[in-house]
């Protein structure tokens, strides 16, 4: 009896270990949002291993949507040959985002012949094994909400068959996506149950907005007062219910700072921003909350900014593409944890700390703990029985970052707003 006992305890759990999902390493995990011809991958590659590109379709097409593109050619004559080309050629994998968002219905000649024709020979060139093999993924839609749900779908459903007839390989992704209802800036999830069958990923952003226009001011993410990660978790949930086994994407988050005073007789005259110290902290502990609640990418927003005091305005990693501390702290993170995934989570309390663990493929890796507290300094964490071999705090500028609070051999951590790596055995 008792052999039988122990025989169904160990397939329960064999089953459960199973069915835990297994968290994507931090460099397939860690993207950044980018633009075209801007882009530098030379300065951005050690901040990200994915970008997102805003594709503007508009570009492509021109004003007779009938006429397709010349490819590797924009009809603008942008060669995307040379602009995929070089992100890949520095290791970057590349998921773009059609923006047909500021296009009517109107400018389309034929909308399902049209966008079928374009999407498949987008696909077709530069998707897996195509004839400039750069891109992964494409993204119908960015923020499409004034196009009414039945015009967006029409436009989706062209687009979606002309990519599985170029390329199959190819993924295909939602526009930004929530829960709810459609609204200006998103489609309700509900409108793509009937399209499931075209569709690999799911995508949401988020920005942790405390306050509406005129402030627009802006919260750390832990905030359980803002509707930030439990959007997020509302998305999970319906894909955990609709659409098992779909990616899930958050494909836009971050926080504006700026050096700048807004303009005090302008529409954001009353604006408010982070610090860049800030952005730099909530940028690095929402890559970790992301990695815990099971997302598969995350986007920073943005890639750089020209410091204009106004909304998403000012987001960039760097600023007249000079590194601000976020660009330093993302390095730092991406550095450690590029061949770590997200284990557990010891501890996850707003109120008492964050705790979570990292584990490597690798034989013979130590594992990495990151700790950090919400908004209170100097928080003793208990480590669980692991003992610290060292530690660093996360930094604000280049060069090395300095030791964390925590000495070898250390059994608790003393945590900040400013997450900690430790090594532990």
């Amino acid at each position: 009896m008792l052999r039988i006992i122990a025989f169904t305890s160990f397939i329960f759990t064999q089953l459960a270990v199973a069915q835990t999902p297994v968290r994507p390493l931090f460099r397939e995990f860690v993207g950044l949002c980018g633009h075209t011809v801007q882009f530098r991958p030379d300065l951005y590659q050690p901040v990200c291993r994915i970008v997102r590109d805003y594709h503007p379709v508009k570009w492509d097409l021109g004003t007779d949507t009938s006429v397709m593109p010349e490819w590797p050619f924009a009809k603008n004559r942008v060669s995307w040959e040379k602009v995929y080309g070089s992100w890949h050629e520095k290791g970057l994998r590349i998921s773009v985002c059609f923006q047909f968002d500021d296009m009517k219905a109107a400018d389309w000649k034929d909308i399902e012949r049209d966008a079928r024709a374009y999407a498949r020979g987008f696909a077709k060139n530069f998707g897996p094994d195509g004839k400039w093999p750069f891109v992964e993924c494409v993204e119908l839609g960015n923020e499409p909400g004034h196009l009414d749900d039945a015009t967006y779908l029409r436009l989706f459903a062209a687009m979606a068959a002309g990519i599985r007839e170029g390329n199959p390989k190819m993924k295909i992704a939602t526009c930004n996506t929530e829960a709810g209802g459609s609204d200006r800036y998103w489609k309700g999830a509900d409108i793509f149950k009937p399209h499931l069958e075209s569709i690999d990923v799911l995508r949401i952003h988020r920005y942790a907005i405390k306050d509406g226009w005129p402030t627009w001011r802006r919260s750390y993410p832990e905030d359980s007062t803002v509707p930030y990660l439990s959007k997020i978790q509302d998305m999970i949930d319906w894909r955990d219910k609709h659409a098992p086994g779909r990616e899930m994407w958050v494909s836009e988050f971050g926080w504006d700072c700026s050096t700048q005073k807004p303009d005090p007789k302008g529409d954001m005259a009353k604006f408010i921003t982070c610090t860049d110290d800030e952005q730099a902290m909530w940028l690095v502990r929402s890559y970790f909350l992301f990695a815990q609640m099971g997302i598969d990418k995350a986007f920073m927003y943005f890639f750089n900014d020209d410091d204009k005091p106004a909304f998403h305005a000012c987001s960039g990693l760097t600023r007249n593409f000079q590194p601000k501390p976020a660009y330093h702290a993302i390095a730092w993170m991406l550095k450690h944890l590029a061949d770590y995934r997200f284990a557990r989570a010891i501890h996850q309390s707003e109120k008492d700390g964050y705790l979570f663990e990292f584990t490597s493929d690798k034989p013979d890796t130590p594992k990495i703990l990151a700790a950090w507290h919400a908004t209170r300094e100097d928080v003793s964490l208990d480590l669980q029985g692991a003992t610290v071999m060292r530690a660093q705090v996360m930094p604000l500028t280049a060069g090395l970052p300095s030791g964390g609070k925590a000495n070898f051999g250390d059994t608790t951590i003393k945590a900040g707003t400013k997450p900690v790596l430790i090594w532990t055995k």
